[in-house]
């Protein structure tokens, strides 16, 4: 049954994207943008081999035990889709694709750029099939040039994209940001091209090929270091932990860090407003941040300047919390933020009262998976998790189905090896 078929069961509003029907061959460059696409009422499949999909033994997993059916990475990037089996390296499974893909709105796939043309898979050919359609192609460096066809993984993009260069500390090697970042990226921009493209073809009637370089969204993060490069001939560097001026940077507490930001480029106004603080604060050497010469840049960007602020500064913070110096510094106006433990996001009681976290079943544990939710309120067309990730196979007889595949058949089809 459709999202919308069932929205209107329950008496729900409808989700924003219900009645959309999407492939998704499974790979770590579209999970999450298959995941945006599901959590918003898109029927999404999740296409994977009939051993399963590489995504399914990423950990951690649950227990700590390793398992398909355990993977939480997988449990979170899948909530919403349907999953069947479907071996594309066979004929008949390569025609069952076309079958599904005939009555699909979207494809995305994260394959080696050539592979799927190479089973007439690709968009020219499912264009043939349904004019409309959109296939969406993630991969490492983009669909053509000399690296195209090059492997890649989460790493190799950082560091090609030049992410890595800006990540680490000054006096150590370029670190890699944690948690697939490149990849997260990629899925990202993916989403929101798949949706112009979709807008496109609503409109025109033609689908189109949309091409993205994870490479290319990695640069993106870059920020303003290749135009500083590029106009003033410097380069942006590393400097991890290292605080850049007197008054900014990571700082001890009682119960935890803080991060201030009241001196530097950009931050002179809140170097006033941080002493009228202080001082109601009656912390002790205050004074000695009285001056004309906090103001200047290359004063508060010397050891001298860092070391007296810290002086002064640490003392008073280390006996304060995380939450007293932040609601603090948000009344004198000062911006300084607590660094936040996964705990402390756990128990965020802004995130409680917008109801951000969700608690999604799982068949591996009697406990349900507390997960992100998404970061905006829709009022018409909310975001909702419509069911739990698929377990391997869970939706072939259901999805096949509707391309006149009975269960007798789907047995045979999976005694063959095809799905």
């Amino acid at each position: 049954m459709s999202e919308l078929a069932q929205s209107k069961m329950k008496g729900e509003l409808p989700a924003a994207l219900a009645g959309l029907r999407v492939l998704e061959l499974d790979s770590p460059c579209t999970r999450y943008a298959g995941k945006m696409f599901a959590d918003m009422g898109a029927d999404v499949v999740l296409v994977e081999p009939p051993l399963g999909g590489s995504t399914r033994n990423e950990g951690p997993f649950i227990g700590n035990i390793f398992g398909q059916e355990r993977s939480l990475s997988f449990a979170y990037y899948n909530t919403s889709k349907r999953g069947v089996t479907l071996n594309l390296q066979s004929v008949e499974g390569q025609k069952l694709f076309r079958d599904l893909a005939s009555n699909a709105d979207l494809v995305l796939e994260g394959e080696r750029p050539g592979a799927l043309s190479k089973m007439d898979l690709d968009f020219q050919s499912l264009r043939k099939l349904h004019r409309k359609i959109v296939v969406t192609s993630v991969s490492p460096f983009g669909q053509t040039g000399p690296y195209a066809k090059y492997e890649s993984e989460d790493l190799v993009a950082l560091a090609l994209g030049g992410f890595m260069y800006l990540t680490g500390y000054p006096d150590g090697p370029p670190l890699r940001a944690y948690g697939n970042q490149a990849y997260l990226a990629a899925g990202m921009y993916a989403a929101v091209a798949s949706m112009l493209a979709l807008t496109a073809a609503e409109t025109s009637g033609d689908g189109q090929h949309v091409d993205v370089s994870m490479q290319e969204c990695v640069v993106m993060a870059m920020e303003t270091a290749a135009q500083y490069f590029d106009l003033e001939g410097s380069l942006r560097k590393r400097f991890g932990a290292n605080q850049r001026f007197a008054g900014s940077g990571v700082f001890e507490c009682k119960d935890g860090f803080v991060y201030m930001m009241a001196a530097g480029i950009g931050a002179n106004k809140f170097w006033s407003y941080s002493l009228d603080w202080l001082t109601k604060e009656g912390v002790v050497g205050v004074d000695r941040l009285q001056g004309d010469h906090w103001k200047e840049i290359e004063y508060v960007q010397g050891d001298e300047a860092k070391r007296i602020f810290a002086e002064v500064f640490g003392p008073w913070a280390k006996e304060r919390t995380k939450s007293y110096l932040y609601h603090q510094g948000q009344r004198h106006h000062v911006p300084l933020a607590p660094v936040n433990s996964p705990k402390d996001i756990l128990g965020s009681m802004q995130l409680a009262h917008r109801n951000y976290f969700v608690d999604v079943p799982h068949s591996a544990t009697t406990a349900p998976l507390r997960m992100p939710g998404a970061p905006y309120c829709l009022s018409r067309t909310p975001w909702r998790i419509s069911r739990p990730a698929p377990k391997l196979g869970e939706h072939n007889t259901e999805v096949f189905s509707s391309i006149g595949i009975d269960g007798a058949r789907c047995r045979e089809l999976k005694r063959a090896g095809v799905i």
